[in-house]
């Protein structure tokens, strides 16, 4: 049982530090929580400095002002309940005014009814020596006179006041935090612009909402956007154009090298010619996809079944350890670019494998199906590791384009993987390297 209630004690403190971070992060994270917070800071410490300038101005008020006033207006009262003293006298006094009184001596002991109870004893006087000496009087015949402010009547006052007041402050603090709020909304809107045109989407500029510093900086990130969409097209529609017109002349030149006599120039000629003609091909296809899931056309795929019928097509006799999950559904993917990207993670993993055994696995996580492959041999580097699907870059600068291809297998992979709107990532499998693809389950 002990044990029991240190669990859920410890559950408990472990909830309150979790929450705590939670809240900390999001006042640090949120500029409009930052700022109402700083109001609400504002405010208090405003009240605060008031209240203590206001304190210090009525005590030096009360010491120079007041102090006179009210002595000599106790020694009035003191007079008129005379001495001895007349509780007749002092009680019209109570009833007339809202004050007090108590008396002790040797002839008279009485106090007023309406004596504050935590006054009705005489060494509950206020600790101030001065102010008790200021409420306290002594008669000539030895009686002890003291005043006080009378018991109010509270319960007859709007206990709804307090209430009222703090209902106000958190109104004002809720006006404040949504006039904040509206204030920054453009910071959302060019927050979802920038990952609009991070992605590439630069259909849907970044609305304009007000005409003030904020929506300054929305024109300008649209005009940096149109600009940055027009060097893109213009870069992409001079590799188009490159890429088609050297499509006739490589043809040419292949049907030429076949008139050429066996030999191993001819060997040589024909595999130069082959992979500039994959290099076309891959570029071309780099720009389609380029362009999202709008260059897909999806169809029903078993991609289990899919990754068996490519590694029989393109390596029939390699080693394989099988790892595929059977509960993967049927996907809705574009079937030729899953083979493009299957045959370049096989291309890649059988090129740099050293000859070893291939993992290849399929599982499924909830709504994410992941796919990887991996090789058994150097590895990457960790530093180079991020850089593996750039276009065109090889980690060791010294393989030749025959021994570490073009550069754009992987970069195709990882374009093809993000218009089905997955992601690509690489593992350290010591030894090896492993990709592991992860696509959506509903994709």
């Amino acid at each position: 049982m002990m044990l029991m209630q240190r669990v859920v004690e410890r559950c408990r403190r472990h909830r309150a530090v979790h929450a705590a971070r939670r809240w900390r992060h999001g006042l640090g994270h949120s500029l409009k929580r930052r700022l109402v917070f700083l109001f609400v800071l504002l405010a208090v410490g405003t009240t605060l400095v008031f209240l203590a300038g206001s304190r210090e101005v009525f005590s030096t008020g009360w010491r120079e002002l007041v102090k006179p006033l009210v002595s000599d207006y106790l020694d009035r009262l003191t007079a008129e309940i005379g001495s001895p003293p007349d509780i007749a006298r002092a009680q019209a006094l109570t009833q007339r005014l809202p004050i007090s009184i108590g008396i002790d001596g040797p002839l008279v002991n009485w106090q007023s009814p309406n004596t504050p109870q935590d006054a009705s004893d005489g060494r509950k006087l206020p600790h101030d020596a001065s102010l008790r000496a200021l409420l306290s009087r002594r008669t000539s015949d030895g009686h002890h006179i003291r005043y006080g402010i009378a018991a109010w009547q509270w319960q007859e006052h709007p206990r709804w006041f307090s209430g009222m007041t703090l209902g106000g402050l958190l109104v004002l603090t809720g006006l404040a935090f949504f006039y904040v709020r509206k204030l920054f909304r453009p910071l959302d809107d060019i927050r979802a612009g920038a990952m609009r045109y991070g992605t590439g989407d630069f259909s849907q500029p970044i609305p304009l909402r007000q005409h003030d510093e904020l929506g300054e900086l929305a024109i300008q990130v649209n005009a940096m956007a149109a600009n940055l969409q027009r060097m893109l097209d213009g870069q992409r529609g001079l590799l188009l154009a490159i890429s088609h017109e050297l499509r006739s002349p490589l043809t040419r030149a292949r049907l030429n090298a076949e008139l050429v006599a066996e030999g191993p120039e001819r060997q040589a000629l024909l595999r130069d010619l082959a992979e500039m003609r994959d290099l076309i091909h891959d570029l071309l296809e780099s720009e389609r996809l380029a362009r999202g899931h709008d260059a897909l056309q999806r169809e029903p795929v078993d991609l289990n079944q899919l990754l068996r019928d490519q590694v029989a097509q393109q390596c029939p006799e390699q080693p394989i350890e099988w790892q595929l999950d059977p509960t993967l559904p049927t996907l809705q993917l574009d079937r030729s670019r899953m083979q493009l990207l299957l045959r370049n993670l096989l291309d890649n993993a059988l090129r740099h494998g050293s000859g070893g055994t291939l993992d290849l696995a399929t599982h499924r996580n909830g709504q994410q199906l992941s796919l990887s492959v991996r090789d058994r041999g150097p590895g990457v580097p960790v530093d180079q590791r991020d850089r593996l699907a750039q276009p065109f870059y090889r980690p060791d600068a010294a393989r030749t384009r025959r021994d570490g291809g073009v550069g754009l297998g992987l970069y195709l992979c990882r374009l093809v993987a993000e218009s089905h709107g997955g992601t690509l990532k690489f593992e350290d499998a010591g030894p090896g390297l492993r990709v592991v693809v992860t696509l959506p389950v509903q994709g």
